[in-house]
């Protein structure tokens, strides 16, 4: 038995817990979620005046607190205690407080009788379980680790591989003979025939090379090493070059784990790269804002510019200038013929900024015109997958001259196209989910039929599982994105059991354990956001017409309301007008406060303006809200709502302008994955205020740097921002507190020369893993495409023909 519940039942708490149970019995609720129990909890203590020690301290307190479902059943009651990080119990408690432990299979069951979707007389339904595929690999085993899976596999590799020396240099000497650049041959030529060979010729030319002064350039004394076995690839100058062997020698006679990585680091592997991130609008002028086209479309490009440029850094350093290697960085997307005057229609556009980082938009086949001539929502894409994918390889293996070096999916569809060419190509995966639509939709597993015409997650979840299974490594940008917090469940970790009722279970669906996760938090583009006091960076009339276009300037087309008051501090916000981005909630919350409206306006930056002007079915939702609270509360005079599509220069000086007035950021969402738009609001100086749902909670310091804020609790939040606008009222000192800090925090931890650093050690070093490791992956890949073929593909088709008649 848990020892939660045991102690509670061996302690005098047990007739408070046999009460309390009575009162969730006879609660209308029959599926409380955490949030519900502590709130009957909280009821509980307060109907029978327990003191500050009991709600703090007792043991019931405690097993509640770890508690993070109950469901109802025949007088009985189903708990899921959750009482560490990333681990599971599931109890059955009776009326007479007798407690029976259930294996996942029976707590599956049991959701599925909740929504009448079980049925043993007709058999049992189809199982999906993972587990056995990771049982013989390395696995991490403390919680607090997981997310940082390079330096365990650095440091598990080290301790397999230097257990046995001769196969430790026999996988090295094997893997350094690997590498070549359209032909050439780096690193080690013919001459080197052994490891001992090797190692001798290591230090005949560290010798060489130690006569040399340290900036002589490779090119002056390339073809003397050359004549010693060495390929260009160690280095541009003979310092550069003699660090490298160095760290080679040192590798071979007295290995450890940081110098593996320091060496695997340096070796020039990764050249061309293929970023998938196939649904929406994207571009780089005239598609923020619109339906499913937000901050990826962001990450996306600013990742690919960065990539480029350290890829461009690092082959410079290993001397490949000589044979003037170009890295290439492609983003992949899908080509929409009626592109609504955006580029979307162009093939390939160059990357902004870039020398050679390309945007290679490949059509849909025209399955039905009138769909795959136009935008597509991302929740009806999936039956275009397979196909796109296979037609992507041949654009691929034209603009590349042959196959990448690595693929890095984007979102669920980029992540499945990424596996489907991965595994066609030959080449190392990375995934980078940005949002699980599972964790932000709630009970969406559970009632999938009943949302199946609408978001069709029936092959959403399925090609999540294919993907985030077939991937080398997966990145997420916090931890919590993985596994959580103590007190909520993370958006991986949902993954790892859940019921698709009458169509499958999952008894395990991801090892949250193995080290192919890791945490590599994005960064912000600097080129547009900064700092609202550097004043010798801002343009003078970009300032004044943002300023108008925020606070003043009249266009219907564009624009709804007129402020009484433009003086007053703005509360800000910008993002997609669908439910989960929350900006009606923030609205509301607005309305609800007369004290607020008294010292601020509220400012919005989203979408349409006109329900007319959407094609997405969320968005018109959303519009037709927004208005309804306009006028419920009556906000007129007191809120702008902006309908416009800014260019990233324009997005940045609108955030400064903001900072100008002292102005606040707040970001409502009602899960965030991780927050760009924080991040962007900070780096500009902005005080923010950001959901405590998700990646908000890895950024900010809560009244430090920034303010968590529970967009569902609509009153608290506006006490929140009232506080802290009364309080810099009274302390003008203290909006300039927060907004350092806010810069600050940014500037330490999230650039995007962080994150391509690490992203390309991370290649290398999984790239090596899986050389040395011969792992073989093959039975997991095959049971992968049993599930896409037999699960997926079936009712992708389903969906299609649906499409034929629209």
């Amino acid at each position: 038995m848990s020892e939660l519940i045991q102690a509670v039942i061996n302690s005098e708490e047990k007739s408070d817990l046999r009460s309390f149970v009575s009162e969730i019995r006879h609660q209308e609720k029959r599926y409380l979620l955490r949030n519900d129990i502590l709130s009957a909890y909280a009821d509980y203590c307060d109907k029978h005046q327990k003191s500050e020690d009991f709600i703090q301290s007792s043991n019931l307190s405690k097993l509640i607190y770890y508690t993070q479902e109950i469901l109802q059943e025949d007088g009985n009651l189903c708990l899921i205690i959750r009482p560490k990080i990333a681990s599971q119990e599931v109890y059955r408690l009776t009326e007479d407080l007798n407690a029976e432990e259930l294996s996942v299979q029976e707590l599956l069951d049991v959701r599925d009788r909740f929504v009448n979707r079980y049925h043993p007389n007709e058999g049992d339904i189809l199982e999906l379980d993972f587990q056995p595929f990771y049982d013989y690999s390395p696995a991490i085993r403390d919680p607090k680790n997981i997310g940082k899976g390079v330096q365990y596999l650095n440091r598990y590799l080290s301790s397999k591989l230097f257990q046995d020396p001769r196969q430790w240099l026999e996988s090295l000497f094997d893997f350094l003979r690997l590498h070549q650049y359209e032909g050439s041959q780096l690193l080690i030529n013919g001459q080197i025939q052994s490891q001992q060979q090797l190692s001798d010729q290591i230090k005949k030319a560290l010798t060489y090379v130690g006569k040399l002064d340290n900036e002589e350039p490779y090119e002056k004394f390339r073809y003397a090493l050359q004549a010693m076995g060495f390929e260009p690839g160690w280095g541009n100058t003979a310092g550069r070059v003699a660090e490298t062997l160095e760290i080679l020698d040192e590798l071979i006679d007295s290995p450890d784990h940081q110098t593996l990585e320091a060496f695997i680091s340096r070796i020039p592997m990764v050249f061309k790269i293929v970023l998938v991130s196939a649904h929406g609008w994207f571009g780089q002028e005239g598609v923020l804002g619109r339906p499913d086209t937000g901050g990826q479309v962001v990450y996306v490009l600013d990742q690919a510019r960065s990539l480029e440029k350290q890829l461009q850094e690092d082959t410079t350093l290993a001397g490949l200038d000589v044979l003037n290697v170009q890295p290439k960085v492609i983003i992949l997307t899908r080509l929409i013929p009626n592109s609504d005057g955006t580029l979307c229609n162009q093939r390939l556009e160059k990357v902004h900024g870039t020398d050679n980082a390309w945007i290679l938009r490949v059509p849909l086949r025209e399955f039905n015109p009138k769909m795959t001539q136009n935008w597509i929502s991302r929740f009806e894409f999936w039956p275009y997958l397979e196909t796109f994918a296979l037609d992507s390889e041949k654009e691929l293996r034209s603009e590349l001259r042959g196959n990448p070096d690595l693929i890095i999916g984007n979102y669920t569809d980029g992540n499945l196209v990424a596996f489907l060419l991965a595994r066609r190509m030959k080449v190392t995966q990375c995934n980078i989910a940005h949002a699980l639509e599972k964790s932000k939709y709630l009970f969406s597993n559970l009632y999938w039929q009943d949302l199946e015409d609408k978001y069709h997650f029936s092959l959403q979840f399925t090609a999540d599982l294919i993907a985030m299974n077939a991937a080398n490594f997966i990145i997420s940008s916090t931890y919590q994105e993985i596994v959580g917090t103590p007190d909520s469940v993370g958006q991986y970790e949902s993954y790892k059991c859940f019921t698709m009722p009458e169509l499958y279970h999952v008894v395990s669906g991801i090892e949250l354990f193995s080290p192919k996760f890791n945490v590599v938090p994005p960064g912000v583009n600097e080129t547009y956001y900064f700092p609202y006091s550097r004043w010798e960076d801002r343009v003078e009339s970009d300032r004044v017409r943002i300023e108008e276009l925020l606070f003043t300037q009249e266009d219907a087309s564009q624009i709804f309301g007129k402020l009484d008051d433009p003086t007053k501090r703005p509360i800000f916000s910008m993002a997609r007008l669908d439910r989960i981005k929350n900006l009606t909630g923030l609205a509301e919350c607005f309305g609800k406060s007369p004290e607020l409206q008294e010292h601020c306006n509220l400012i919005l930056v989203a979408g349409k303006l006109r329900v007319e002007e959407s094609s997405d079915n969320e968005e018109r939702d959303e519009i037709e809200k927004l208005y309804r609270i306009i006028d419920q509360y009556n906000l007129h005079g007191k809120f702008r709502w902006l309908g416009v599509r800014l260019s990233k220069t324009d997005s940045g000086e609108i955030y400064r302008v903001i900072a100008d007035r002292q102005g606040i950021f707040v970001q409502p969402a009602l899960f965030e994955a991780f927050g760009l738009t924080i991040l962007e609001a900070m780096i500009s100086g902005l005080p923010t205020f950001a959901t405590q749902f998700g990646g908000p909670l890895e950024i900010i310091n809560d009244k430090v740097n920034g303010f968590y804020i529970n967009p569902t609790h609509l009153e608290e939040t506006a006490e929140k921002i009232l506080d802290f606008v009364t309080k810099c009222e009274q302390n003008p000192n203290y909006w300039y507190e927060i907004s350092t800090r806010a810069m600050d925090r940014v500037y330490s931890t999230y650039t995007w020369k962080i994150h391509t650093t690490r992203l390309l050690s991370l290649a290398r070093i999984y790239g090596f893993w899986n050389f040395t490791s011969k792992e073989n992956r093959e039975d997991l890949l095959r049971y992968l495409e049993a599930l896409f073929y037999l699960i997926y593909k079936p009712r992708a088709q389903q969906l299609l023909d649906q499409h034929m008649y629209r």
